[in-house]
């Protein structure tokens, strides 16, 4: 699967006519990043793929990951029914958010004596950043 992934990322950088070099400022990685995906070395982060798709509006990200669909997207390909079936995903995981932060228990600074390992933001549109305290 993950040679089927690279293929797909060596058609988007073929078909806009980019050089690796090109592709890698493009969307703001190191050059070496793209050489090592492109060599098997190492695999695409979620953070590559969204850079990647969000530099480049015609790659479906369900094109790029499972290989279904078309590149580059069609404009008329998406129709109402689509449009609608993306809302639902969102409200669902809105709501699921929600419903979560809702419920949990949140404790005062003072009252736990061991450090957060990890902060997780969630945005509405699906994305997430971490920052990791100790690093950070």
């Amino acid at each position: 699967m993950n040679s089927d992934l690279i293929l797909r990322i060596q058609q988007v950088i073929d078909h806009f006519g980019l050089s690796v070099s090109a592709f890698a400022d493009a969307i703001g990685v190191q050059r070496s990043s793209i050489s090592h995906l492109l060599s098997g070395r190492n695999k695409p982060s979620l953070d590559f793929v969204m850079k990647l798709v969000d530099t480049y509006p015609e790659v479906d990200l369900y094109w790029l990951l499972k290989g279904k669909g078309s590149f580059p997207i069609e404009s008329d390909t998406e129709g109402p029914v689509q449009i609608r079936e993306r809302q639902s995903i969102v409200e669902s995981t809105d709501a699921k958010y929600t419903e979560a932060m809702s419920s949990a228990q949140i404790e005062k600074s003072g009252s736990r004596k061991e450090n957060p390992t990890q902060i997780i933001l969630l945005y509405r549109d699906g994305s997430f950043k971490t920052f990791d305290p100790k690093k950070d």
